[in-house]
């Protein structure tokens, strides 16, 4: 009979998985890779995601794996700017590619596409970035140039769903907590090498279960952004182990994964926006109830920072000049208020470097 697992066994899990139940001793960028991608269309948050795993860190590294381009910033899962590990990028992308590729068509687009010489755009894109680094507004701008009367931003946004491109490191350097100015490149000329000819779901399957797992078809599609992903499980059963959460639901894991005792201690921790823990499921009660994330979804979008306490998502914070402000969504016991002052004081000198930052605890939201 296949094992049956609770939530607060799953919850542990993925503390476990996502290095969050203790910071780890390991460089930023086997990390990384370990996480398949982290998201990163914000500059700064991925930045936290790493200190709060990590024994060690400090922003240069990631930004020097950015600039030696171990680390790539570029459109992947969820269609969404990511960082990947480069040789990762070359099966990951052609992966996600075929959930990237309808938005060529989309309404958003339709002033840009339509009507549009699509191998001659194609070609022309690939003669400007060969070679080359430009910035999206001086791409779009040449590429208006030769394609008139379209909008040049929606040429980019074009250009990048048939040519994959990667970001140069200066857009996801440390210090801004909003987009900046990005400049592209041609991703294979970056990588060095030719990505895969096609999609690599079963590769997709086996890094995401290392990180995320146990979890169903529905989970790995939804970190992703892709489908049909239930026929590639099926075909990958018998080097699979199958488990069942407590509603009987079918759970995917490798059969070496470890699953974590429900006692495992879970310590204060402070997420950034979009953080892989709380964006890697569609059921994501695994960490966030759904009560709570109903609370954020009108704003979910933009990113909330939130922070766990006993290993679940217990409230939100955000940064208010030098000050760590905290919503509880829940009332704080003594002992775990002491704990988000304590990784509070940890977290300001990177946040707020020089500055004499302090902890503000906020009512209980309503």
């Amino acid at each position: 009979m296949p094992e049956q697992l609770s939530l607060r066994t799953l919850n542990r899990t993925l503390l476990l998985r996502q290095r969050l139940n203790e910071r780890v001793d390991m460089p930023a960028a086997e990390l990384i890779r370990h996480l398949v991608a982290v998201q990163a269309q914000e500059p700064n948050w991925p930045y936290v995601g790493l200190w709060s795993r990590l024994s060690d860190f400090r922003p240069d590294e990631l930004s020097g794996l950015l600039e030696d381009r171990t680390i790539l910033r570029a459109t992947t899962i969820r269609r969404t700017v990511h960082l990947t590990d480069a040789q990762d990028y070359r099966w990951l992308y052609p992966t996600v590619r075929p959930a990237i590729e309808p938005t060529l068509r989309s309404v958003h687009l339709r002033n840009a596409t339509e009507g549009l010489d699509i191998p001659e755009f194609t070609s022309a894109g690939r003669e400007l970035l060969t070679g080359a680094t430009v910035s999206r507004r001086e791409l779009g701008k040449l590429l208006s140039n030769r394609f008139p009367g379209r909008e040049p931003r929606d040429l980019v946004h074009a250009l990048g769903i048939i040519h994959p491109l990667v970001h140069h490191a200066a857009a996801g350097a440390w210090g801004a907590w909003r987009g900046r100015s990005v400049s592209v490149s041609l991703a294979e000329e970056v990588v060095g090498a030719p990505l895969a000819g096609g999609p690599v779901p079963e590769m997709l399957v086996r890094r995401y279960l290392a990180a995320y797992g146990p979890a169903t078809a529905a989970d790995i599609q939804e970190f992703a952004g892709v489908t049909r992903l239930a026929a590639v499980l099926n075909r990958m059963r018998a080097s699979l182990r199958v488990l069942h959460d407590d509603s009987g639901r079918e759970l995917f894991d490798l059969p070496d994964a470890v699953i974590a005792e429900p006692d495992l201690p879970a310590p204060v921790r402070f997420l950034p926006a979009f953080d892989n823990s709380c964006l890697g499921h569609r059921d994501r009660r695994r960490i966030i109830g759904d009560q709570d994330r109903a609370r954020i979804a009108k704003i979910a979008s933009g990113g909330v920072p939130m922070y766990l306490v006993d290993g679940f998502v217990h409230g939100r914070w955000d940064l208010d000049g030098s000050a760590i402000r905290v919503t509880p969504w829940h009332p704080l016991a003594a002992g775990d208020a002491d704990a988000l002052h304590a990784e509070a004081e940890r977290l300001l000198p990177l946040l707020a470097p020089g500055e004499k930052g302090k902890l503000v605890i906020e009512k209980v939201a309503g």
